[in-house]
């Protein structure tokens, strides 16, 4: 990371007290636990079974995607020999305030009940959601913003990842229940503006993001190790009901499966090491997981997530061959950990393929799952085709939230 003086470390620590004292104080007037985390709330009249039991079905969901935002994204950064210990620490340090911000900003959009913000398992699960875009867009920014600036980073990601999670979602009605974009697109091309407006035409960034050791060889292994185990628990955690929850695991199980095939097609090829390195398995396995965020609980098939695993596993060793040096010298954008190449051009083609998957969705096909999925075509209301254009038309709107919102940041 860059060198701190005295004085940038005593804005740091000035920073971090501020920002925490302002997060107690909101928490302690607006957060309450919400019923489901309270089983005394509930009267003997009333039926809170299925609280309990949703309840207790996150908190194991939690646990995951807590670890794959703390070890998976923390140990993915690592592989950068110049940066590895560094980058950690700032994963950490993002990931502790953006939960506590995301709990606010969310919790006023979707939970303010009679002026209080209520939370439960599900309000952590979507604030390490929102976490993990922030993570993202960090890492085309590393080594060149230091941690007060990835604090304001942080503040700002934040907000503008849960206004555009907001209108999707909530407003619009899109179904992106594993993030391909409002994760990992938003992400990825809100930290390339960041990046842009950051640049710096002194430093080769693909240099130095090829300056790996052992250590961070070993690194790369067991952050691609913990993708393996947790994303599709991270894939799925959003899912609306359980029934939707098998689909979205395997699905996403085959897709890293196939990606991981399609690296060791490929990077032979492109480079001239005789064997695969290990950063190549984790960026691939990263970008199987933005190509089936969206599409993850549609009916893909077994056959369908293979191929489209397979088709986003060629797409990092494509990029970092040919697209990036594009990119640094003409676009003047300095991708530090690729992000581009690993989550925003897959994050566009899972948006299409899920755009595709809605536009073909029958009733006869997903049976009961229809209005799982799809709530708003269910009822009548909308065809299968209205909800495809939905889909497709959050595509620019989460580019352009992302955009302006990484030029303002920058």
């Amino acid at each position: 990371m860059p060198e701190h003086t005295g004085a940038s470390r005593l804005q740091l620590s000035g920073l971090c007290f501020l920002l925490q004292i302002l997060t107690i104080v909101l928490f302690a007037v607006f957060v309450r636990y919400s019923p489901e985390s309270s089983p005394s709330l509930c009267s003997p009249q009333l039926n809170c079974s299925w609280k309990k039991q949703e309840s207790g079905s996150q908190h194991p969901r939690f646990r995951d995607v807590q670890l794959q935002a703390l070890l998976g994204f923390g140990l993915v950064v690592a592989f950068l020999g110049r940066y590895g210990p560094g980058s950690m620490a700032i994963s950490i340090l993002v990931v502790a305030f953006a939960i506590q911000w995301a709990v606010l900003i969310q919790g006023f959009l979707y939970s303010f009940l009679n002026g209080k913000i209520l939370v439960g398992a599900q309000s952590m699960v979507s604030a390490d959601f929102c976490a993990a875009a922030v993570l993202i867009a960090t890492g085309a920014v590393l080594g060149r913003a230091n941690p007060v600036q990835m604090l304001l980073l942080t503040l700002l990601g934040v907000t503008l990842f849960t206004l555009n999670e907001y209108i999707l979602l909530g407003l619009m009605g899109v179904s992106d229940s594993g993030g391909s974009l409002t994760v990992h697109t938003f992400g990825a091309y809100f930290g390339l503006m960041v990046s842009r407006i950051l640049h710096q035409p002194h430093r080769d960034k693909r240099k130095e993001q090829q300056d790996t050791g052992c250590q961070p060889d070993v690194f790369a292994v067991v952050g691609t190790i913990y993708l393996w185990i947790f994303w599709p628990s991270f894939t799925s955690a959003t899912t609306v009901h359980e029934n939707t929850e098998p689909w979205a695991m395997l699905n996403t199980y085959f897709s890293l499966a196939a990606s991981t095939l399609a690296t060791f097609v490929l990077s032979p090829i492109l480079y001239e090491e005789s064997t695969v390195r290990m950063v190549q398995i984790q960026d691939a396995t990263l970008a199987s997981t933005a190509m089936m965020g969206m599409a993850g609980e549609m009916l893909v098939t077994p056959f369908g997530a293979l191929i489209a695993g397979f088709l986003a596993g060629l797409i990092p060793p494509l990029g970092f061959r040919f697209l990036m040096p594009i990119l640094h010298s003409r676009l003047k954008i300095q991708d530090t950990c690729g992000v581009h190449n690993v989550h925003g051009l897959p994050g566009i083609l899972g948006a299409l393929l899920g755009t595709l998957l809605t536009a073909l969705a029958t009733a006869d096909a997903y049976g009961g799952r229809l209005e799982l999925v799809f709530p708003l075509v269910a009822p009548g209301g909308w065809t299968a085709t209205d909800q495809a254009l939905c889909q497709l038309s959050a595509l620019p709107v989460t580019l352009l939230l992302a955009t302006l919102g990484g030029c303002l940041a920058g």
